[in-house]
């Protein structure tokens, strides 16, 4: 089960830290990644990491701003999202897959947090 939060309203430039926690899988195992989902949009591949192989993938649209993290003690992954921009909004969700690599098709991951909202104004 993952549980995300941390979303909110921001002006453009500014950050947020959105958190997704875990229960029954580790992060430590498998692959947690978030998807942004605009309105009228698909949902979009934007970090994600698979700790035990160091790996981690962002998206073209949030290299150098977005960072993905974790804590294994808190069985919690973390999106930092610094100089944001309006076009960033979107309901974000976290996810966990197995699958190998980390993949950036949602159809590869098996469950979903509930999603949290993040508004950027201009």
């Amino acid at each position: 089960q993952l549980q995300a939060s941390g979303g909110g309203l921001v002006q453009a430039g500014g950050s947020l830290k959105l958190s997704c926690k875990a229960s029954g899988a580790t992060v430590r195992s498998g692959v947690i990644s978030w998807f942004g989902q605009a309105p009228g949009k698909d949902r979009e591949f934007v970090a994600g990491m698979r700790r035990s192989a160091g790996k981690i993938e962002y998206s073209d649209s949030v290299k150098g701003r977005f960072t993905i993290s974790s804590d294994n003690a808190k069985n919690t992954v973390y999106l930092q999202m610094n100089s944001l921009k309006p076009e960033d909004t979107a309901v974000y969700y976290c996810a966990y897959t197995t699958v190998i690599g980390v993949p950036e098709q949602p159809l590869h991951y098996y469950y979903w947090g509930q999603g949290t909202q993040v508004t950027v104004s201009s």
